[in-house]
């Protein structure tokens, strides 16, 4: 009995040697197998440095009057950086010091479209409310910027609109190969103005609160985008004159204030995930092949407007 246990052992060992030499073999030799991330684990899993304050003093903090319900409503509009719009932004910056948007009101919102905010009396003759005398005076061609004066973390994403696309300092970017501009996502924020060589002060603006009506790239300058209260402007009810333009001063609603982010006391720190940051790229991979538990076909692609950059308050 014990010989034949023996004769088992010496036949069993080697057979299990070659079984666990076959099975490392064959864990070599098969596919790696991609994890796939959701783009809010990616977002989780960022660590603190890759992350990018926004001054306070990038930031315009508007105040809108209390909504039926008797809630507050501020909404925090992020300036676009150098060497974007800086006409623009610089005579926004001009305004809020004068506290000329104090006053003001939303006249417009259409469906899909924008909401619109400046003085309501500002067709008047005689009515309108005086601009400060030292506004800058922006040209059309202040709507893009020179190729070689600005690098962005290219995306190379189908685009019917230009050529390529990409990055800039958190802000999305298109490019026709030789100039670049900032791109008419939601929730960005634009001047308006009337025809040609019109190009606006800055004292209308609006927000984009529809799908991202990129026809207007290159055409109306772009100064920022809202960062937080967006559903405020996005909620109101739509306007029912021409292009969603306000019939009556009640339907109207009032803003209250406009002050820079370091003039108010209790502004939280506001962040972005770098652009130029490895988790951004991963962010962007995820964004454009969904693989999370509810997509059946992942889209193998996104547009450049469904690439947004996330912004939080700092931890």
């Amino acid at each position: 009995m014990m010989r034949n246990l023996k004769i088992l052992s010496s036949i069993a060992l080697p057979l299990l040697m070659g079984a666990s030499i076959s099975t490392a073999i064959a864990a070599q030799n098969a596919p790696k197998v991609e994890v796939f991330l959701s783009p809010s684990k990616v977002i989780e899993d960022t660590a603190a440095d890759e992350w990018a304050e926004i001054s306070p003093s990038d930031l315009m903090v508007m105040i809108l009057e209390k909504d039926a319900k008797g809630r507050d409503r501020r909404v925090i509009i992020q300036l676009l950086p150098p060497p974007f719009s800086q006409s623009w932004v610089g005579n926004m910056r001009t305004l809020t010091a004068a506290r000329w948007y104090d006053g003001i009101s939303v006249v417009r919102v259409q469906d899909n479209y924008v909401t619109q905010w400046g003085d309501p009396n500002g067709e008047e003759e005689g009515q309108s409310k005086k601009l400060p005398d030292n506004l800058n005076n922006a040209g059309e061609n202040e709507y893009v910027q020179k190729i070689e004066d600005v690098k962005i973390n290219e995306l190379k994403l189908a685009d019917p609109y230009a050529q390529n696309n990409g990055f800039y300092a958190g802000w999305p970017m298109a490019s026709s190969g030789k100039e670049i501009w900032p791109t008419h996502c939601y929730s960005m924020v634009g001047v308006g103005r009337g025809l040609s060589p019109d190009t606006g002060t800055g004292a209308e603006l609006y927000t984009v609160i529809g799908h991202a009506p990129r026809h207007l790239d290159r055409n109306i300058a772009l100064v920022g985008r809202i960062i937080s209260g967006m559903e405020h402007l996005s909620s109101l009810p739509r306007g029912t004159g021409p292009l969603g333009f306000y019939e009556t001063p009640e339907e109207r609603t009032k803003i209250l204030s406009v002050r820079m982010g370091d003039e108010v006391a209790d502004l939280s720190q506001y962040e972005y995930l770098s652009t130029d940051s490895a988790s951004f790229a991963k962010y962007a991979k995820a964004r454009q092949n969904r693989h999370d538990q509810f997509f059946i076909r992942p889209a193998g692609g996104a547009d450049i407007c469904n690439i947004s950059v996330p912004i939080r308050v700092k931890k």
